[in-house]
């Protein structure tokens, strides 16, 4: 538990919710901890993410609640939600730095975003996954209901 400091006690108050698994990592909304640069480089490397340029990435952090995992003062984990607040929800550019992967953290991760009071008692949850069906099933995701209701429009180079 050395690793914990005073930032990373449980609490949800103004607006940023910090929390501490029992190894001493910990989560946070505070967008001024995030480490952009460790997640544009994340994002530049990852399919769903390629192209995305940084000023991009900095603007849909701004527009999104935002959870960082950290190991002390670094970032090793990354979840981004757009939200009403009210009625919807999409999770976005999860991940879990490859060096920190295998210990439970995305599981954990989850668990945080989930919990998070102003996304409880929303109607619907969306997210893409190519290959995390597993993870997410653990939370009660399923495929879509109803894949002929929804439509897109997908800009490749935004």
């Amino acid at each position: 538990m050395g690793l914990l400091k005073r930032s990373c006690t449980a609490r949800w108050a103004d607006g940023s919710a910090t929390a501490a698994n029992q190894t001493g990592i910990c989560s946070s909304t505070d967008k001024t901890r995030l480490d952009l640069e460790a997640i544009v480089a994340f994002l530049a490397r990852a399919y769903w993410a390629q192209g995305r340029t940084r000023e991009v990435i900095a603007r849909s952090i701004q527009n999104s609640i935002c959870f960082g995992l950290y190991d002390g003062d670094k970032q090793i984990g990354f979840a981004r939600v757009i939200s009403d607040r009210a009625t919807f929800a999409y999770l976005c550019d999860v991940y879990i730095a490859d060096e920190c992967r295998g210990r439970g953290l995305g599981k954990w991760l989850m668990e945080v975003v989930m919990a998070h009071p102003e996304l409880q008692g929303l109607r619907r949850w969306t997210l893409a996954t190519r290959a995390a069906h597993g993870l997410y099933r653990q939370f009660g995701w399923t495929e879509l209901k109803s894949p002929e209701r929804w439509m897109e429009i997908f800009n490749v180079h935004r």
